[in-house]
């Protein structure tokens, strides 16, 4: 794998999912940086994720989350990690209908 190169990625979630979609994406190891943006696309919170990040060093981070979950039910998640993207998803294509 590619460690140097970089890739984002956006997820709409509903405040809900937040906590627990941050906790997710932050023990997956290859998060960087997470960017929370409201409905209108205005940033919240940005954080970025230090490879490696446990315990203690996360409480800070999932309680801010915690607290921006409540002012909104509608977020996206801009996430940004290294390594390789994954391929994209094949094409859909047409199947004749008889």
């Amino acid at each position: 794998m590619d460690e140097s190169r970089s890739w984002t990625e956006e997820l709409k979630i509903s405040g809900e999912e937040l906590l627990k979609e941050t906790e997710k994406l932050i023990q997956e190891g290859n998060v960087t940086h997470l960017v929370v943006k409201n409905e209108e696309g205005h940033t919240v919170v940005e954080f970025p994720i230090i490879v490696g990040v446990i315990g203690a060093v996360l409480v800070p981070i999932l309680a801010a989350v915690a607290a921006v979950a409540v002012y909104a039910s509608h977020f996206t998640v801009v996430v940004t990690r290294i390594g390789t993207p994954p391929p994209p998803p094949p094409p859909i294509s047409a199947s004749p209908t008889a």
